[in-house]
């Protein structure tokens, strides 16, 4: 091969072989992870998603998610997806706050010849994609009835209505956008149906344009197969022809707000929603992240949890018909949330329940049964996430495309194993006071 190439490897839990990086001059990255078996993952894993987005164009990176896969130069639009998935391929993509990413598992096909199309067709949709006009469909104005083709742009705006009206969705975007002050986590990442409707061709594809740089892009291919060939083939199909590069702005961190804020909305619903979220640690802090990850399931997680044992099955009047706790990982800092459903007479004595739960570990911590039983969960989630090529990949692209840095997943057990009960606590009162913390209560009109 005739670039410079710079070879890393990472020992990865519970895999054969080490996974190796390759950077190539231009900053393309691609990691090679060996599991035995017969299918084979490609993924490229993109820096943008809605972070790298403003009031303007909110919702253009998922919007581009959909386009890309509308034809190139060389193949027309649904070409690559049909070829695939009559080879017994799974095509999907999606946009979150911090990456979109697209993958193919297959099967590799007599003599790889499956494997070997399907690294050509993903390389020429990431790297060539036209986003017709036709396909985009033109520009209107919400409530225009005389524009009947609207081709992909009403496909995303349907999407985005549908969400719209699920209870779960309003009240997260209520305290999501609340929990930030500046930071572009506060919008969603689907956008409005507004802008979809009228974003022109060129603003999309200056986004592409941007953003899909070779810097901005990890390539992923998890499977059985010779790197050596492999390598070889992706850096030839991925040719970026001098493509220049792009640093993403880097955005001031948020911090939690310091009084509790509290929003009360209505809807045509017959019972009641709550969220209450908080600031958590930015995703290279293991650390602290796997506090949280520890408290989000002996709290909220599955029916063993606090939550679900205090205020539900052991309940003799329960307020609740749900009560869970979830905890996301984001590059300038996650969240954690809870979440209910309840009878919506009973909203203050609902509230006042979630907070006394939140208190008794605050104030009493959890005790050595509980912290043991969600260790042992996490290492179990760990391994399995080592047992398909999909679910490789995408822990790969997660530590690749988040936390810049492959090195700690090598970490992340010995983190886990070293981890105190003491830490835990700690790190519950270091995140989850209520005064930190946004509530949004939807109830019935």
């Amino acid at each position: 091969m005739e670039e410079n190439i710079i070879k890393k490897e990472i020992k990865y839990p519970y895999l054969t072989k080490p996974v190796e990086i390759y950077e190539r001059e231009n900053g393309h990255k691609i990691v090679l992870a060996h599991k035995e078996g017969g299918l084979v993952n490609i993924s490229s894993w993109v820096k943008t998603g809605s972070i790298n987005e403003n009031d303007e164009n909110n919702g253009v990176s998922h919007f581009l998610e959909h386009l890309m896969f509308k034809g190139t130069h060389k193949h027309k639009a649904g070409y690559f997806d049909k070829t695939l998935e009559a080879k017994g391929a799974i095509v999907n993509a999606a946009t979150w706050k911090d990456y979109t990413f697209y993958y193919v598992t297959l099967p590799q096909g007599p003599n790889g010849s499956y494997f070997k199309e399907a690294i050509e067709l993903h390389a020429d949709m990431m790297l060539d994609p036209v986003i017709p006009e036709d396909e985009i469909g033109p520009a209107f104005v919400l409530g225009d009835d005389t524009v009947s083709q609207k081709r992909e742009r009403h496909v995303v705006i349907e999407e985005i209505r549908m969400r719209q009206d699920q209870p779960w969705t309003k009240i997260y975007n209520n305290t999501n956008f609340n929990m930030y002050t500046s930071h572009p986590y506060k919008r969603d990442v689907i956008g409005f149906p507004e802008t979809i409707a009228s974003i022109p061709r060129e603003t999309i594809m200056n986004y592409y344009k941007t953003h899909y740089t070779p810097n901005n892009i990890t390539t992923i291919i998890a499977g059985d197969f010779d790197h050596q060939k492999v390598l070889e083939k992706v850096v030839k199909e991925f040719d970026f022809n001098g493509r220049k590069n792009y640093e993403n702005t880097k955005y001031p961190l948020d911090t939690p707000v310091s009084e509790e804020k509290y929003f009360e909305l209505t809807g045509k619903i017959n019972t009641g929603f709550s969220i209450t979220g908080w600031l958590g640690p930015v995703a290279t802090d293991i650390k602290d992240n796997i506090g949280l990850e520890i408290i989000n399931v002996v709290l909220g997680e599955g029916q063993s949890s606090r939550l679900y044992q205090n205020l539900i099955e052991k309940a003799e009047n329960p307020a609740f018909n749900i009560v869970t706790t979830d905890f996301y990982n984001f590059k300038d800092g996650g969240n954690f949330f809870v979440q209910s459903n309840f009878k919506p007479d009973r909203k203050d004595e609902a509230l006042t329940l979630i907070k006394n739960e939140f208190s008794k570990i605050l104030n009493d911590g959890l005790t050595e049964r509980e912290f043991a039983k969600a260790k042992k969960k996490l290492k179990a989630r760990f391994a399995e996430n080592a047992e398909t090529v999909s679910d490789i990949a995408e822990n790969i692209g997660y530590y690749m495309t988040v936390c810049n840095n492959l090195d700690l997943v090598e970490k992340y057990l010995e983190d886990l194993n070293e981890y105190t009960i003491e830490d835990a606590n700690d790190v519950a009162k270091k995140y989850l006071n209520f005064q930190n913390s946004v509530t949004t209560v939807l109830l019935p009109e």
